[in-house]
């Protein structure tokens, strides 16, 4: 596999001279050379600012529990997002997982090169980067250590070229190492956090960390989601709770933030998923996605009243 870290800082190297060059805010934090850092740090630096800088809103969504459904929730928030009028970008940082491209039909897809900047796969207008779209081979396994991925994950924000976006949806890995500690501290000033779980006390526990992690950085929780919670039967309509129910609510209550809703269980999901179309976009008209839709909307019109950071 071709190192990623390598192609992008050669696209780095190549590329114009930053837009903070140019910028007349005194208050900006990449206006001036900090004592003791390089050049090549500086303009760094300059190059992220610039980026952020063209971003209104960024929310990462979390979770302390792998198989909670925080990729499904990072899709249809985006799509949701881009379905009704903005400019959207969706990143994902799962580098040893990276199911993006898979639930967006994006398998095959590259990222090509233009002035000097590393472009994101476009689907009908909603720019999207994943490290599964450098792997040679979907099945290829990606064996890095720490330092790589934070630098990767650096330079999918900082060398790419996002452009004006009214959102950054960032669909992070779950747990709370070296990938959301990266994305939360390299998008400084970000909105906030959705944080995902499933209703059972074992995924409870685990996500309630998600939200320490994101107080100890200061990242405001925009809530909690509950996936899973029961399953509707398509026939009969009779609801079962495969899980214990209600662990979402309680955990939030507990914690102190908002709990955005619960999401049952329903094939529709999966299957949009595995077909390569975001639930929200071929399902638009089912019950399930309505109700999808209406967990979204607190974030999506930024009326959440956030998690106060501590």
């Amino acid at each position: 596999m071709h190192a990623v870290q390598s192609e992008v800082e050669q696209q780095r190297q190549s590329c114009p001279t930053s837009a903070c060059d140019s910028c007349s805010s005194a208050s900006c934090a990449a206006s001036s050379q900090r004592a003791g850092e390089s050049q090549q740090e500086f303009e760094e630096r300059q190059r992220l600012a610039s980026r952020l800088c063209r971003i209104k809103h960024k929310i990462v969504v979390l979770s302390g529990k792998g198989g909670v459904g925080k990729s499904t929730v990072a899709v249809n928030l985006a799509m949701a997002l881009h379905l009704a009028g903005n400019k959207v970008g969706l990143l994902d940082v799962d580098i040893h997982g990276p199911s993006i491209p898979t639930m967006l039909g994006l398998e095959g897809r590259q990222v090509m090169e233009g002035n000097g900047e590393l472009l994101p796969v476009d689907l009908d207008g909603m720019k999207v980067i994943s490290l599964g779209f450098f792997l040679k081979e979907q099945d290829e396994a990606v064996i890095w250590r720490g330092p790589m991925k934070t630098g990767v994950i650096t330079q999918f924000i900082r060398d790419v070229g996002w452009g004006d976006l009214d959102y950054l949806i960032v669909d992070s890995p779950p747990g709370t190492g070296d990938e959301p500690l990266s994305v939360c501290q390299t998008l400084e000033g970000a909105d906030g956090a959705v944080i995902v779980t499933t209703p059972q006390k074992v995924a409870a526990v685990d996500v309630r960390k998600s939200i320490s992690f994101c107080r100890q950085l200061n990242l405001p929780v925009l809530g909690v989601i509950e996936n899973m919670n029961g399953f509707v039967c398509p026939r009969c309509g009779v609801t079962t709770n495969v899980f214990r129910s209600g662990g979402g609510r309680l955990m939030a209550d507990d914690m102190g933030v908002p709990f955005l809703g619960s999401v049952p269980i329903d094939p529709q999901i999966s299957e949009a998923g595995d077909s390569g179309v975001a639930f929200l976009q071929r399902y638009a008209d089912s019950a399930t996605a309505k109700l999808f839709q209406s967990l979204l909307e607190p974030v999506t019109s930024q009326q959440v009243s956030a998690d106060a950071p501590c």
